[in-house]
Formats: structure tokens, sequence, C-alpha cells
């Protein structure tokens, strides 16, 4: 006996969702992100699916089962059909994007819990440095760099890059390993910070504070030419240009200043030049502060060897 059971040409969308094993309203997600094409509407304008339709949405079914996110299923279907496939049957092609897709986020995963397990291992603030900063600040005292250091180098690092901070770490060593440096270094900064919006800045302070930057500065810098700070930054430099070799674009059509700073920048850090990084950065200083460290600047100047 034969059976006089006709299959349906088409179904509606209710059909469609029982058969292939989702609902509705993720068949019409598909077709609101571009996944799936809006499917002929029959009579009573309800949208009505054929075979294809069908089929397309079985592979959707199976791909997304793999754990493929839609977007990237979407994408993988419009590469195939770009390139000249049949998007619909070159389903191989689809499926060679698709693993394309994955290697790539496989390599971003493992990016990322590597910065993760770097960040547990290091302390989540110093793990946020790159491996050239945080390299010559491990083998400090624990607690021996503060908060304030470690964020000051962040900021240093988004505007002139890794070399940059490694060179400022330097600072952060000498005020580690020198507890009299450190206390003195806390003097000042209070001193600079009472300089606040109450402060004229003809105030005599603001000369006396910068004077008393001005002679900090050089006794710093005294410490860190005596160590082996000062051979250390030499070894660090040298090695950054061994490794980083400066093109002719390069240092071609660079505005006055910006060659170092490309130099420090180590590249890839962002579109921004040092000089834009640092106007965009916001810092809450008062115009007497602001007075404080021109002056400290003039003293340095002017007491410089010509």
């Amino acid at each position: 006996m034969y059976s006089s059971f006709v299959p349906p040409r088409q179904v509606r969308i209710g059909d469609a969702a029982a058969f292939v094993g989702t609902t509705p309203r993720a068949i019409r997600h598909y077709h609101e992100i571009g996944l799936l094409p809006e499917p002929e509407r029959g009579s009573d304008g309800r949208r009505r699916y054929g075979y294809e339709d069908m089929i397309r949405l079985l592979w959707i079914r199976k791909t997304a089962d793999a754990g493929i996110a839609l977007d990237d299923i979407r994408d993988a279907f419009a590469d195939t059909a770009s390139a000249g496939a049949d998007s619909d049957h070159d389903i191989a092609g689809v499926l060679e994007r698709l693993e394309e897709t994955l290697v790539a986020q496989e390599a971003e995963l493992r990016r990322q819990r590597t910065a993760v397990r770097r960040m547990r291992t290091e302390g989540s603030r110093m793990g946020l440095l790159s491996d050239l900063v945080t390299s010559r600040l491990t083998n400090l005292p624990e607690g021996s760099v503060r908060r304030a250091d470690l964020d000051s180098l962040l900021v240093t690092e988004r505007i002139f890059g890794p070399l940059g901070a490694a060179l400022q770490a330097t600072r952060f060593i000498a005020l580690a390993t020198h507890s009299d440096l450190r206390e003195e270094s806390d003097r000042v900064d209070a001193a600079e910070e009472a300089l606040d919006d109450t402060v004229a800045v003809d105030d005599p302070r603001v000369a006396q504070v910068a004077a008393e930057r001005h002679a900090f500065e050089e006794v710093l810098q005294a410490v860190i030419e005596d160590s082996d700070l000062a051979q250390s930054d030499d070894a660090l430099l040298d090695s950054w240009d061994a490794s980083h070799p400066v093109t002719a674009d390069e240092g071609e059509g660079e505005g006055e200043g910006e060659g170092e700073a490309g130099r420090s920048s180590g590249r890839g850090q962002g579109s921004m030049s040092a000089f834009e990084a640092t106007g965009k950065m916001p810092y809450d200083f008062s115009p007497a502060r602001i007075r404080c460290m021109e002056l400290a600047g003039e003293i340095a100047a002017h007491e410089s060897p010509a």
C-alpha cells in the first residue's frame, strides 16, 4: 500500500523551528542579524520556509551547537558568498573560515590566559605593566614599590611605551632602596600637593617648593649615577636599540622631539603621538603647582652646563 502523504513544499516558522530543534524567536533573530535571509511570505503575511531554508537552518543549528558564535557563522557564510562560492552548498568553505576564526580565538584566549596568570603572579597592578618594566622591579622587597609608583609607570608606559616606563622605573628602584630618599621624596611631594587652588601663583611658597624639588632631583640623580642603575639604563637602551632598529621612514618627517618619543614608545602603543597622549591625560594640578613645576624646570635649565 502506498502512502498518500505528500510533504509540504513550504512550512511556517513554528514548524521550521520544531523540525530544526530551535525556537521561532531564535529564527527571527537569525533574520535580524543577517544570518538567514528573509523567506517568502504567504497570503496571510506569515513567513514560509522551503527546502533550502531548512538546510541552512540545520547547518546553523549544527554549527551553533559546536560552540561557534552566531556572528562568526554569519561572517563565514558571507565570506564564502563574496568569494564566489555557493554559500548554501559549499559548506566546506564555511567550515574552513570557521576554523580560521577558532584558531584566532584560541590564540587570543592563550594571550588572555597568559596575561591573567602573569597578573596573579606579579600582583594585579604590577602585572598590568609590560615584562620590560616588571623585570626591573621583581627583585625589590615586597611592598617597596607603592601603588602611586605603579600608577605613574602605567601612565608613562601608555604615553612613551615600555622603554620609557622601564627607564622611569630606575627612579622608583632608587627610592625603594634608599629610605632617606623616600622620606625626602614624600616631604617634597606633600609640599607640592599643598600648593592647591587656594595658593596664588606668585605666593613665595611656590618658588620655595620649586627650589626644594630641584634640589631633591639633583640628589636623586647623583645617587642613580653613583650606583649601577645608570649602567643598567645604558644597557637597557643598547638592548632596545639592537632589537628595535629605527627605519628610514620612522626617522623622516618627524617634528621636533618626536624622534626620541618614537624611540621610547616602541611603536604599537596606539595611533597617538606622545605629545597627543600627554594632552589627553588629565592631571588635577592647581595653577600654583603648575607654576612650581615650571620654576623647577627653569632652575634646572639655568644650572645645566652650556
